[in-house]
């Protein structure tokens, strides 16, 4: 019923595993996953860097709350907890956008409930999210300020510094196989 991008991000505890965690609880759904990037945390909370990373994922049984009910329940699993705005945490999984399958296409689908509003009301703000995004879907587009406009385009807005500092790892999020 639907595809969704979501942003995966950690910085406590063992944050790779964290990551790979949401990659493989949702394997069978993920269409893409972007590499691994270590960025600085946004908010202005101190704390220390974050992993992301972006997943297109794709179930025809799921509906977009669906996808919000699924990230909880990682971020639950991994000891999430939810003590300061922007603060650190083991796992974040964000719903960044989602559409819904129709006979004529993809629709995009708009919320503005505040435990699931559509698209991601920052994401168009966010270095980490964007690159990331920008890797595994070159075409995409992102409605934001009531304009839909290449997530490229929205990417070029941001500071050189924000952007410069959303640096690409040579980990990944597959498991190394034994």
């Amino acid at each position: 019923m639907s595809r969704a991008v979501l942003s995966i991000g950690s910085n406590l505890g063992d944050r790779l595993a964290h990551l790979r965690s949401v990659v493989d609880a949702l394997a069978a759904h993920v269409v893409a996953a972007s590499s691994v990037y270590s960025t600085a945390p946004w908010g202005g909370v101190p704390q220390q860097h974050y992993l992301n990373a972006v997943l297109v994922v794709d179930d025809p049984a799921a509906g977009p709350r669906d996808w919000l009910h699924r990230g909880q329940e990682l971020e639950r699993a991994a000891g999430r907890m939810r003590e300061v705005r922007w603060g650190a945490r083991t796992l974040d999984v964000d719903v960044l956008w989602c559409a819904e399958r129709r006979p004529e296409g993809l629709r995009v689908v708009r919320s503005t409930d505040p435990t699931l509003t559509l698209p991601h009301p920052q994401a168009h703000n966010r270095a980490f999210v964007l690159v990331p995004w920008l890797e595994v879907e070159p075409d995409a587009v992102l409605e934001a300020q009531g304009r839909a406009r290449p997530i490229r385009d929205w990417l070029a807005e941001l500071a050189a510094a924000e952007i410069e500092g959303v640096r690409i790892t040579e980990l990944t999020l597959r498991a190394a196989r034994p």
